[in-house]
């Protein structure tokens, strides 16, 4: 194993890192830009009231989405292990 093998590596598992937490972030992100617009037509400036609809969404989000994660997560072990038992060639 090489510098290459090892950076080729790293660049997936960070890849499926990101894939993976896509539903979460993307949750967080849409419940946080809706009660920023709530709080910003309302004036509510309560710095708690975004917190627990972000973490019910992610929570949800999360569930609804386990499978997809458990997929990206086994696909980058298997492509790891195939490699390590074959060796890091072309």
């Amino acid at each position: 194993m090489n510098e290459a093998d090892a950076l080729e590596l790293m660049r997936a598992a960070m890849w499926a890192v990101i894939v993976a937490s896509g539903p979460a972030v993307g949750a967080a992100m849409i419940v946080g830009l809706i009660v920023a617009l709530f709080q910003a037509l309302t004036q509510i400036q309560e710095s708690t009231l975004t917190f627990v609809p972000k973490i019910i969404a992610v929570f949800l989000s999360l569930m609804a989405a386990a499978p997809f994660i458990g997929g990206q997560v086994f696909a980058f072990s298997e492509q790891a292990f195939a490699r390590i038992a074959h060796g890091f060639g072309p």
